[in-house]
């Protein structure tokens, strides 16, 4: 067995040195790409704004750009284009830790529950409180992250079994409670029947939304998402080693269950500021993920960073086909991630099955 672990461990647990110009290629590569996604969102709209006159605003410099041009740019298209950012890199960071944590393909950084518990929260928050605010975000935004963020911990607490934490269990726990919590939701609705303003808000909520970003809550949220990114690399490596098995892992000298607490509060972390931005949106930390696995491989210290920047990119050019693509009117975002995510998806299980069928 010793044998066995020490052939496995340089390619499960660690960057292969051999590869990492193309590791680093693709992170340039990657970043480029990035700043041309935002580019281009910042610039495509009901107002077309030219890239020059873009550069020149972020760089404080007089062009030719108006006023109102300005103000378009700098308070309702920038904001925007930075959350979706910011919740792309975050549910797909998200969904790298959990589909490491599971070893299953099919997780998502909703897998435990937190999808009922923010559903729940935003629906409290915009039948009941509407206008609370806390440090910018509106009580959407801030009872949606409590929400994802304690049926979390709930679901971990309920799943621990003598001081272990089953995967199977937990992932049953997450189900049943975030069904629970889904269906409480429609009790909140019943409770405001003549609401038809609140209900299309929820509703729209509950698809994907980040049409509501202000720079106090990008601030925010940047922190919060930056933290949980970066405290995400360090998890990296002990994730190549579950991936070994726990057994394996032990004896690599990772403190299992310790390790998955630390995964899931990051996942949570991740998760939550993610909802509290732009709402319930599916696929992208499904999907994400699976492509920069099938580019990089599965080693998670590459795939961290790779999926961050590509979910980024992603999920920014969604969002301006979302709000471009029937204007003046606007798509939730969540509709088109399914629509682009859901095909991708079965176009991967089908490649999949039908390599394993000619190996």
């Amino acid at each position: 067995m010793e044998v066995e672990l020490e052939k496995r461990m340089p390619a499960e647990t660690g960057m292969d040195r051999r590869s990492l110009p193309r590791f680093l290629l693709a992170i340039g590569g990657l970043f480029v790409l990035l700043l041309i996604a935002i580019l281009i969102g910042t610039a495509v709209g009901a107002v077309r704004v030219k890239s020059g006159a873009i550069l020149s605003m972020l760089f404080h410099r007089h062009g030719s750009q108006t006023t109102a041009e300005e103000a378009i740019i700098l308070q309702l298209r920038l904001p925007r284009v930075i959350a979706s950012a910011l919740v792309g890199a975050a549910l797909s960071v998200a969904g790298v830790l959990f589909q490491g944590l599971f070893r299953n393909p099919l997780a998502d950084p909703y897998v435990i529950g937190s999808q009922g518990g923010a559903a729940l929260g935003a629906a409290m928050a915009i039948l009941v409180l509407p206008h609370f605010s806390i440090l910018g975000f509106s009580a959407t935004a801030s009872l949606a992250f409590l929400g994802s963020v304690v049926t979390m911990l709930v679901v971990y607490s309920l799943a621990r079994v003598g001081g272990r934490t089953p995967v199977v269990t937990l992932l049953l726990v997450g189900f049943a409670l975030s069904t629970i919590l889904s269906y409480s939701t429609t009790f909140f609705v019943y409770l405001n029947p003549q609401s038809d303003l609140a209900n299309r808000l929820l509703t729209g909520w509950m698809h994907g939304s980040i049409s509501s970003s202000e720079w106090p809550q990008i601030v925010v949220a940047t922190v919060l998402i930056g933290a949980g990114t970066i405290l995400a690399l360090p998890l990296a490596r002990t994730l190549n080693a579950l991936a070994l098995g726990e057994e394996y892992a032990e004896q690599l000298g990772v403190r299992v269950e310790t390790a998955r607490l630390g995964i899931i509060l990051v996942g949570s972390l991740l998760t939550a500021g993610a909802v509290s931005l732009g709402g319930l949106i599916g696929f992208v930390g499904l999907i994400v993920p699976h492509f920069c696995r099938l580019l990089q491989g599965p080693d998670h210290l590459r795939l961290v960073p790779i999926a961050a920047l590509s979910g980024a990119i992603f999920l920014i050019l969604a969002d301006t086909l979302a709000r471009t693509i029937i204007a003046p009117s606007e798509l939730p975002v969540g509709i088109l991630t399914a629509f682009i995510g859901g095909p991708s998806f079965l176009y991967l299980l089908r490649r999949n099955k039908r390599e394993e069928y000619l190996a």
